[in-house]
């Protein structure tokens, strides 16, 4: 007699299996996980119950995939004011407020009526100047609906209003200042709106008047005079929390590194109770920023030993602080990072180390970065047009431009920037010309002063001053010191003496007291002969008092930044490098080159 195997009982049905996934699914941001659990749901035949529905399009709409939300959406026959209000802040958190808005007038069509919730949803989509009219406009229906009632909508529009301009944090105040009654909620949202705002004083008198306080308070004034740069106040407040997050310890160590004031930082990140990667991130980064590489590696070593890993916001950040002070060294440790991670597939990340190799002056490194990212966006693109322009590659970068634009990928006003500057650089005036007035009528870009300051530069070094003074006198906003100071410099290069002197008289309007202006204009006085002139641009210069700023250029050399000013003789090795200026200067003569001799004046 065979003896059959039997199959042990199963106490949990494969229904109760999906019912548990079920009761999270809307915190899911595995997005081939998601896929696996709709299948199932569409097999039990779930995907029109208004439970499920509302799960399945927040978890899309976390693993930021719209499309797939909205698809659910359409199979439910009768969707209720719930799925409505998840449909709009799905596509309010995914950056399309747009689609939000049409979501809700199409939710009004269908005979749907809108509750609190609706509006918390729509506003969630509203930050910046462009949304202050559709602020207005829920505050007008939430007014015609009887909503404001409910401190959760008048919070909501407080915290909107005062994200989008200094007009909306003006009618954030109304809207507090009308509430019978405010809870914490209400007193945090217009104490950040006023943060937000820049109103520090203000800012200070609400936290005083509050009456009740919780950490998020104590955080929001804290980040405001940390932004404002009061480290003696942010110290002090700091001092006085009743309990301290790692929000707080993040904001005041942040205030100390961008105030230049490392040696607090790092005292005050030795003391902290706990340490993630965000305090790492802040810490690294400021260290980066000031050029200290060996102490910025040391605490990279430290941050690994504590078995933390870097993210894509920790990435960009210590990549972003490299390429400001140029530190090439820790930005390639970084990419090796980067390699043996999966980072490797970020395009933020790829787009940040094309920025860093660009600003470092490898813009070959930049080039093999571009060239071996899969998914480019038009950030990348942008970074490496710019790179190329700006070291001098502008043939190259105009091809990537031309490339750019078969591949589908619709340039920007950062794109023109980079597409001007090659021109710039190449002398290209038609081209520049072509491009510059191609902005507006084939992308409905409308040309920014840093078009403008593009444009005016290459017709000024090309010498063709009346058209770029003319130029500056047309553009639409008023030029401003960087267009003149430019315009400037193009008549020194071309020794048009009555120009440079309007372009100084405009400059003075902006730095009355930089008389490096006024050292530029002798100079072109002398270079015309023009005595009186120079004997005038001077006695202005010593009547300002306060000498030209000196020029200073670093470089990096093994993990140490060398910084050098004008006519300073502090760096140890002064000797042996003055000695090397010299060979130089005489091998220049040597193979023919001859320096432009300065007039003098006459004795």
């Amino acid at each position: 007699m065979s003896v059959l195997s039997l199959r042990p009982p199963q106490w949990t049905s494969h229904r109760r299996l999906l019912e548990q996934k079920l009761v999270d699914l809307h915190r899911c941001s595995d997005y081939d996980h998601l896929r696996q659990i709709q299948a199932q749901i569409l097999k039990a035949d779930l995907h029109r119950d208004l439970f499920v529905a509302p799960k399945l399009i927040s978890a899309y709409s976390l693993c930021r995939q719209v499309l797939p939300a909205v698809a659910v959406f359409r199979q439910v026959p009768f969707p209720n004011a719930h799925l409505y209000n998840v449909l709009i802040r799905a596509f309010a958190d995914n950056s399309q407020p747009s689609l939000a808005f049409s979501t809700f007038s199409q939710m009004q069509k269908d005979g749907i009526f809108p509750d609190k919730f609706t509006y918390s949803c729509l506003l969630r989509g509203c930050s910046g100047t462009s949304s202050f009219s559709r602020v207005l406009m829920i505050h007008a229906h939430v007014l015609k609906f009887g909503f404001l009632s409910d401190i959760f909508v008048p919070n909501a529009l407080i915290d909107s209003y005062s994200k989008t301009s200094a007009a909306g944090f003006a009618e954030a105040k109304k809207v507090f200042d009308g509430m019978p009654e405010k809870d914490v909620v209400s007193w945090n949202s217009i104490l950040a709106g006023a943060v937000r705002a820049g109103e520090v004083a203000e800012a200070r008198q609400l936290f005083e008047e509050m009456p009740e306080r919780d950490i998020i308070s104590w955080n929001t004034l804290l980040d405001g005079l940390a932004k404002a740069g009061e480290m003696e106040s942010v110290f002090d407040l700091f001092g006085r929390m009743p309990e301290r997050n790692v929000v707080s310890w993040s904001t005041i160590l942040s205030g100390y590194c961008k105030s230049g004031d490392l040696e607090m930082a790092r005292a005050l990140f030795d003391k902290m109770p706990v340490k993630n990667l965000v305090t790492w991130t802040i810490i690294i980064t400021g260290y980066a920023e000031k050029g200290q590489a060996k102490e910025a590696s040391r605490l990279l070593d430290q941050m690994e030993e504590a078995s933390l890993e870097f993210d894509v916001a920790a990435t960009v950040s210590i990549l972003a602080a490299c390429a400001e002070s140029g530190l090439l060294s820790l930005g390639k440790r970084i990419h090796s990072y980067v390699k043996r991670s999966k980072l490797r597939l970020s395009t933020h990340v790829s787009n940040a180390l094309i920025d860093m190799y660009s600003k470092c002056g490898c813009i070959d490194k930049a080039w093999s970065v571009f060239k071996e990212l899969v998914d480019r966006d038009l950030v990348s693109w942008n970074c490496v047009i710019q790179g190329l322009a700006v070291h001098g590659h502008g043939k190259r970068a105009l091809s990537l431009f031309a490339r750019m634009k078969m591949e589908g990928i619709r340039p920007n006003a950062v794109t023109f920037i980079g597409v001007l500057c090659a021109c710039t650089h190449m002398g290209l005036v038609e081209d520049a010309r072509s491009f510059f007035y191609s902005m507006e009528t084939d992308y409905g870009i409308v040309p920014q002063i840093e078009h403008y300051g593009c444009m005016i530069d290459v017709l000024g070094r090309v010498g063709f001053l009346h058209e770029a003074f003319h130029l500056a006198k047309t553009m639409p906003s008023e030029p401003n010191a960087i267009i003149w100071c430019s315009l400037l410099n193009a008549c020194r290069l071309h020794n048009n003496v009555g120009l440079a002197e309007e372009a100084v008289n405009q400059l003075v309007k902006f730095e009355p007291s930089d008389a490096g202006n006024y050292a530029i204009l002798s100079n072109i006085y002398a270079a015309a002969r023009q005595w009186d002139g120079v004997a005038k641009a001077r006695t202005k210069m010593k009547g300002i008092g306060r000498p030209k700023p000196a020029g200073s250029s670093w470089i990096e050399l093994g993990d140490t930044v060398h910084e050098f000013t004008a006519g300073d003789r502090k760096h140890p090795q002064t000797t042996i490098i003055f000695k090397m200026l010299d060979k130089l200067s005489h091998h220049i003569v040597q193979v023919g080159h001859a320096p432009k001799e300065m007039a003098m004046l006459p004795q």
